[in-house]
């Protein structure tokens, strides 16, 4: 299944495309149609763009491309000294992903500029604050678009898409996504921008409404060098040539030092936190139950009252920070409020639907120390708090024992279990959470296969239990290896008590 991209096109002229941006060559009278990075999608009459990659340059495939239909190649220097004899133009810079980012804007029609945008970014929380955004502008009138971690959506509805598990397309893909939203009548998207996204120029060309800095932590580190560049990446997207508005969480010290870096720009910043100083001061949480929470929000307008269906604190967090986004878009605070109180996030503190008489069951994506922590406050006041989890192969390693430890520390039984081992040994991926749970509260287990953790953890729990099963969240798939084999908590954990209330019928 090739990406998405709209059902129209308008032929532009790949020198008018070009003009102003630092590329060489010759261009001819050539007319391009779309823009593509994937060889084998090529359609006739579209730019190929050949990217440098980890283990091939895209250059190797350009006769592919040429074969397919591409009407020019776009490269750096090293692809061009692999390129001989082609019969199409083979153009050249030597910064390529931010011109692919322009190049790609300008042949869908620039769609960022018909539409209101709201970047989110942030170590966690993502996902749930564009859920948010989606429910509130929903309830405000708009026409919908979301773009993340848990797919496309217009109106409500997902796009059907051969993606990847990345947050943020790159952008031949995301700007197609822009008009195609916009050709389904979109008139506001909010996008998860990922520092992924940033370092690569995927948001390149794109000038959002506003963004929203949430939290930085511990994450990523298989990519970028260092904390401090994971932040820098982050911060980039937070200046004036990149957005209209910015809000930021100032309880976290990288959130006041990007405050202060936006407020010495020029850009127009609002604050949320707990902190007097915040525009957007946030007090009083109390968690409803069975399962949500209320918080107060004193804005310069006057206090408000935020409500959730979702429970935890960091929720009302994200749920700050976007009524924040909102009102710097426009969007009345009524409206904002009531949207806020309707929405749910897949995946994101998903309660499993259970008969009478099964503990709580929550599935969350929570898969950084901070995620695990945060989740895992949000449920205490159960009898017995029962924690699933396990830490994904070929990703920053030294969070596992960070991860087994906040699981311990807020949770009556751990069951250490695989979540996409990928390449690497299960058995050692597991016993690095297990060395960092040890000494704390929870009772501790191991049970490699997840779906056999699940049922034990379903086993041991009670009527008056949560069982927490972290990690996975909305995703319907165990990497192994080279291979996806499908798996879905939520599914399995209503199979496993399935079989648990036969077995039950059975010995009664």
């Amino acid at each position: 299944m090739t990406a998405i991209r709209p059902d129209t096109t308008t032929a532009i002229n790949l020198a008018e495309m070009l003009a102003g941006l630092p590329v060489t060559g010759d261009p001819e009278e050539v007319c391009v149609t779309g823009v593509r990075h994937d060889s084998r999608e090529v359609l006739p009459g579209e730019l190929y763009i050949a990217l440098p990659g980890g283990r091939f340059h895209g250059a190797q495939f350009a006769s592919q491309a040429v074969s397919q239909g591409a009407a020019a190649i776009l490269t750096d220097p090293a692809g061009a000294a692999q390129i001989a004899g082609t019969q199409v133009p083979v153009l050249v810079t030597d910064s390529l992903r931010p011109v692919m980012a322009a190049v790609s804007a300008r042949v869908f029609g620039s769609p960022a500029e018909s539409l209101q945008l709201f970047g989110v970014t942030g170590t966690n929380g993502k996902t749930t604050t564009v859920a948010l955004l989606e429910a509130a502008l929903t309830t405000a009138g708009h026409r919908v678009g979301t773009i993340g971690t848990l797919g496309f959506r217009i109106g409500g509805e997902p796009l059907a898409s051969g993606r990847s598990t990345v947050t943020t397309p790159d952008s031949p893909d995301l700007q197609a996504l822009l008009a195609v939203m916009r050709e389904r009548d979109a008139d506001a998207v909010a996008i998860e921008v990922s520092s992924h996204a940033m370092t690569l120029a995927r948001v390149d060309a794109i000038r959002f409404t506003v963004t929203a800095f949430l939290n930085l932590g511990r994450d990523h580190l298989d990519f970028h060098p260092s904390l401090a560049d994971y932040f820098e990446a982050k911060a980039a997207l937070f200046v004036p040539e990149r957005t209209r508005a910015a809000v930021v969480w100032i309880d976290d010290e990288h959130g006041r030092e990007l405050a202060r870096r936006a407020v010495g720009t020029g850009l127009p910043c609002a604050t949320v936190g707990t902190r007097s100083e915040a525009d957007y001061h946030i007090l009083g949480y109390e968690a409803l139950r069975p399962l949500g929470g209320r918080a107060r929000l004193v804005t310069s307008s006057g206090p408000v009252e935020l409500e959730l269906g979702i429970p935890g604190w960091h929720n009302m967090i994200d749920a700050a920070m976007a009524f924040a986004m909102l009102e710097s878009a426009g969007i009345p605070a009524a409206e904002a409020l009531a949207g806020l109180r309707k929405a749910q996030v897949p995946g994101r503190m998903h309660v499993v639907d259970l008969p009478e008489g099964a503990p709580t069951v929550i599935v969350d994506f929570a898969h950084t120390p901070q995620a695990v922590t945060a989740t895992l406050e949000a449920l205490q006041g159960f009898r017995q708090v029962i924690t699933v989890i396990g830490c994904g192969g070929d990703r920053d390693a030294a969070k596992r024992p960070l991860m087994g430890r906040a699981a311990a520390e807020l949770s009556d039984l751990v069951i250490i279990t695989d979540d996409n081992p990928r390449t690497e040994d299960p058995a050692q991926i597991r016993a690095a959470v297990l060395a960092g749970s040890r000494g704390y509260r929870a009772e501790v287990m191991e049970s490699a296969e997840r779906g056999q953790a699940i049922a034990l953890a379903l086993a041991k729990g009670k009527r008056d239990s949560v069982v927490a099963i972290l990690g996975k969240g909305h995703e319907q798939g165990q990497q192994i290896g080279d291979r996806v084999v499908a798996f879905d908590d939520a599914v399995v954990a209503q199979a496993a008590w399935r079989q648990k209330e036969g077995k039950m019928v059975d010995e009664g």
